[in-house]
């Protein structure tokens, strides 16, 4: 078995990192208190994450033509040591959540709309709001 290369970095404090699910499944974590993960990530066995960076390109590779969706924003340091930096595509360093995710830990959650164009429409990922 191939070892897995992991950074334990420091994320710089109030840094936003993000992931995407269906309103549904975050439905579901908001009344249970966490987010356990989509099959993919239980499946992986970490809640795959992205940085503001990262998450326009997660979401067209990974949920393009997909509605019903929203964005989670939680502060990275809220997270603390289960969350870890590792390199996924193209050798960026994703961040990566061997736990579930609290929803006390969660800045905003957003919907995820698909504009006219097919591709999701964000908002503003600093803030939350609308762009």
């Amino acid at each position: 078995m191939q070892a897995r290369a992991t950074a334990l970095l420091s994320p710089a404090m109030g840094q936003l990192i993000f992931k995407i699910c269906s309103h549904t499944s975050w439905r579901e974590a908001e009344a249970a208190g966490r987010f356990a993960g989509a099959p993919v990530d239980s499946a992986d066995g970490y809640i795959h994450l992205s940085t503001a960076a990262q998450v326009g390109e997660t979401a067209a590779k990974h949920f393009a033509g997909q509605s019903d969706l929203v964005l989670i924003a939680a502060e990275a340091n809220a997270l603390g040591s289960a969350l870890k930096w590792e390199p996924s595509r193209g050798g960026d360093l994703f961040p990566h959540l061997y736990s579930d995710l609290p929803a006390a830990a969660v800045s905003w959650v957003r919907p995820l709309p698909i504009g006219a164009d097919g591709r999701h429409v964000f908002p503003d990922l600093a803030t939350g709001e609308a762009s």
